[in-house]
């Protein structure tokens, strides 16, 4: 009956509003407003009342408001969403991520935690409840997946009653696609509360039965397209398809991006998202913003690929009458721009309250994160620097080569994270070179071992240093180090460094810390601000600068967490 007046009163209100005889909260004026209904452009004005939209171009001789806000000509679009984010990637915990993500005009984030509640193990609902502490007070809007993969199914049984998941996180290719119980209950548990599975994996990889299974037990979304032949299958299969652009190089979305171009695919099937981006790439080149100008440049119409980061992903989760659109009932997150083919986010808006402006944030949640920081647990006690040799995987007939692996960043297409390669063998030692191009070393080393560790040798081309190492980790699904450098035993002193910590990136060179950068939130995430996390960062990538490296593009330490996710995917960890 409470609710029943609530709402009895809210229709009075608007019709009050409607006809003078009640204020309203704000009137934005003087704007060009996109209609991505009719994919046109109006000038007008928009009256909002209880953080959302009640009236488009309101006769102001009759509306009365408590405050006017003068557009003066910019561009009034929808606020940004993100249709596929994982929390975990950017290393910033939630707070920290609006710092960085808002002033670019996302309003509304689809979000992975798997990874978080993963590292977190026994502890994962608990991390969960921490995590969306408040989470109504972001200055963005958060949408959330309990885990699909990586963690205990007890685990995701629970988050699937919180708030504020909507339905199941991505599946792990090697469970569902052989017959995993505990996947089949998982996408029971989440059919039966009306909620969403976001699909995951290259559809090309799979067999067709399997792509007849995932929309058929009710996957409704594919983030995991790289190239022309994953998007014809994609949409063929009805499947609303992701675009994502912050873990794939430049070449990798501007191939999805020309191909939906020259196949001239309807845009109507697909959404923008990151999957993964880390705080460095949103401050110096944006976020949803940034996508929408590229695919502009690269033809797409630049309506359509507004509407590729707003409506149609409102659209997909069926939240199309709450946001993606400037038009009533909707909740009045605006974002005005002095242009629609390179998005200038000037003034963001979000439930109808100015809360970024030039690219700075005016408002955040002040909400604590430190009770989710756990202390290291050693693993590498007894790790030596032979483990980390290279052994071949093959030699020669004659001992002058031997077939070592060959690893790169991920990012470029899967295809070209690991090859079989041939290298100089000179007295029995491995000769860091391919193609007269000289490498440095990897070791993919696993943490907590019962008898014999697993540790996987190899030449690496992500980053390129002289002397010294540098090593991080991650714990999910299982806990494995990466260490980059020249020389076993340093090496393994960089490996031990990191082991000290519940989660870290080092840099050393003889034996000596030269940056640190803690990651204490079960391992994946800084207890930092923006500030203190990219200085951080830029302090990992000066000491390795020193040590040799030219880095370009994302940050290393981020290139190198990255990682993690193709020697998961290419079983190269335990």
């Amino acid at each position: 009956m409470k609710q029943t007046e609530t709402h009895l009163q809210k229709v009075r209100a608007i019709f009050d509003i409607l006809n003078g005889k009640k204020e309203a909260d704000l009137l934005m004026k003087n704007l060009n407003i996109l209609d991505v209904h009719g994919e046109t452009v109006y000038q007008g004005s928009i009256l909002i009342y209880d953080k959302r939209i009640v009236a488009l171009n309101p006769d102001e001789s009759l509306i009365r408001v408590k405050d006017v806000f003068d557009g003066k000509g910019l561009y009034a679009i929808p606020g940004l969403i993100d249709a596929h984010l994982h929390f975990e990637s950017q290393l910033a915990h939630p707070t920290a991520l609006a710092e960085a993500m808002v002033p670019c005009g996302t309003t509304t984030i689809f979000a992975e935690c798997l990874d978080l509640l993963s590292a977190a193990g026994e502890n994962g609902v608990q991390a969960a409840k921490d995590l969306f502490q408040d989470y109504d007070k972001l200055p963005y809007r958060l949408y959330a997946f309990a885990p699909g993969k990586k963690t205990a199914a007890s685990v995701t049984k629970a988050v699937l009653e919180m708030e504020p998941v909507i339905g199941l996180g991505e599946f792990e290719h090697f469970t569902y696609s052989s017959g995993d119980e505990d996947d089949f209950h998982k996408a029971a548990w989440v059919r039966d509360k009306g909620g969403f599975i976001n699909g995951h994996w290259g559809v090309t990889a799979l067999s067709d039965m399997m792509l007849n299974y995932l929309p058929a037990i009710g996957v409704s979304n594919n983030h995991d397209v790289w190239n022309v032949d994953d998007i014809e299958k994609s949409i063929r299969y009805g499947f609303a398809t992701q675009i994502k652009f912050g873990v794939g190089s430049s070449e990798v979305i501007r191939t999805l991006l020309r191909a939906i171009v020259d196949r001239k695919f309807p845009t109507d099937n697909f959404m923008l998202c990151t999957d993964n981006i880390s705080i460095e790439r949103l401050l110096k080149m944006g976020h949803m913003d940034w996508i929408i100008s590229l695919c502009a440049e690269m033809g797409i119409s630049p309506i359509k690929a507004i509407k590729m980061a707003s409506y149609n992903t409102a659209k997909s989760f069926h939240m199309e009458d709450q946001i993606g659109s400037l038009t009533p009932g909707r909740f009045a997150d605006i974002v005005l721009t002095d242009s629609l083919s390179k998005i200038n986010p000037l003034y963001v808006f979000k439930d109808g309250e100015l809360i970024a402006k030039d690219k700075k944030l005016l408002k955040n949640a002040d909400i604590d994160y430190s009770s989710m920081c756990t202390q290291g647990i050693t693993g590498l006690d007894d790790l030596t620097p032979e483990q980390l040799d290279i052994v071949p995987l093959e030699v020669s007939e004659d001992g002058t080569q031997a077939k070592v692996y060959l690893f790169d960043v991920y990012g470029r297409g899967h295809a070209k994270f690991y090859q079989e390669v041939w290298v100089p063998l000179r007295d029995g030692q491995i000769v860091p070179e391919y193609e007269g191009e000289k490498f440095s070393r990897l070791s993919v080393i696993q943490r907590y071992s019962e008898g014999k560790r697993h540790v996987m040798n190899g030449l690496f081309k992500g980053v390129s240093i002289e002397r010294g190492a540098v090593a991080t980790f991650w714990p999910a699904p299982t806990p494995y180090f990466v260490v980059v450098g020249q020389e076993s035993e340093e090496m393994c002193y960089c490996a031990k460094e990191v082991d000290q910590y519940s989660g870290a990136c080092i840099v050393t060179e003889n034996q000596t810390n030269k940056s640190v950068m803690p990651l204490e939130i079960y391992g994946v995430m800084a207890n930092m601000s923006v500030d203190e996390l990219t200085s951080s960062a830029a302090a990992i990538d000066a000491a390795l600068e020193d040590l040799g490296n030219r880095n370009e593009g994302e940050p290393v330490v981020n290139k190198l967490l990255s990682l993690f996710i193709s020697l998961h995917r290419f079983r190269f960890m335990e």
